[in-house]
């Protein structure tokens, strides 16, 4: 049988998968591949007992959690220059990497679609050399995910999330900020940017135009020149981001395709990647284009 190395968060989204081992184990044996699993605490792992033996013959990983699981290992994984496909079983809140894949919730289901996928490589951003899977975001609802508890992200499952914005709504203040790519630069005051991968943000389909392969990174700024006018714009984003015909952004949000880009601001901002604490300004974020394998489901026909 060919192995597949199996990390897993037991308390990622509602715990699902402490429920489904067994389930796993039998559907990859029946397809003839042995599971070697690893257990994810994050306090105090040694980040060698998950990659310890990977130059022993795996076929890929086996990773479930959410984005924030999905980030950590990945980083692990480029840390050490290893280049393992990976394969990813969506049990967190959001899981919006595994649904640009096209990658069910159901676990027999998204583990028989995996193992009867293709490999692929898909981009990464990569932000002051910390990987992120994706999108980077920082300014208003940039640390939602990071500060609500995880007994609520698996009892409230993404309403979590959005409360939680909610609250930040009482607190709306401007970034200044002056970003420069290679396709294009933007000066002023923002309430909230965004480097996307992927194409959503807590579900929110808000990188309407990115792809994960073409080379590129989508950058969305939401502009905060004018009260009134901000708020048109965060309407007319939400409206058209739940509309699968969505070509456009609106007019107060900035859209900037590029590969590199360079930022900076004039006060200090939390930021944040794929859910986790991410680095402080300036910051240098670049596309690496083809960075990662992924195995993921067909193309549908």
């Amino acid at each position: 049988m060919e192995r597949v190395k199996f990390v897993y968060n037991p308390v990622s989204g509602e715990n699902m998968v402490t429920e489904r081992l067994d389930d796993i184990i039998a559907i990859h044996q029946h397809k003839g591949y042995s599971i070697v699993p690893y257990r994810l605490s994050f306090e105090g792992n040694p980040d060698e007992e998950i990659i310890a033996d990977l130059d022993s013959g795996y076929h890929h990983m086996l990773i479930a959690g959410g984005d924030g699981t999905v980030n950590y290992v990945v980083n692990l994984l480029k840390s050490h220059h290893i280049d393992l496909p990976i394969a990813v079983l969506p049990t967190g809140t959001a899981n919006d990497f595994a649904s640009m894949l096209d990658i069910p919730s159901d676990i027999g289901q998204a583990c028989r679609l995996l193992l009867n996928g293709e490999i692929r490589r898909i981009d990464l951003g990569k932000v002051n050399g910390l990987y992120f899977v994706n999108v980077f975001s920082c300014g208003l609802f940039t640390d939602v995910s990071q500060r609500t508890p995880t007994v609520l992200k698996n009892t409230f499952g993404k309403l979590a999330y959005y409360v939680g914005g909610i609250g930040e709504l009482s607190k709306l203040r401007k970034m200044h900020i002056r970003i420069t790519t290679d396709h294009g630069e933007f000066t002023g005051s923002s309430l909230i940017f965004f480097v996307f991968n992927g194409k959503t943000a807590g579900q929110l389909r808000l990188a309407y135009l990115s792809e994960p392969d073409d080379g590129q990174l989508d950058v969305l700024i939401v502009k905060g020149d004018n009260p009134i006018e901000t708020a048109r714009t965060i309407f007319q984003y939400m409206t058209r981001s739940r509309s699968r015909q969505a070509s456009t952004y609106p007019a107060g949000v900035v859209h900037i395709r590029c590969s590199r880009l360079y930022a900076e601001s004039i006060t200090p901002e939390t930021t944040d990647i794929d859910g986790q604490p991410g680095p402080p300004f300036p910051l240098e974020i670049t596309c690496e284009q083809g960075a990662l394998q992924i195995l993921c489901p067909l193309p549908q026909k």
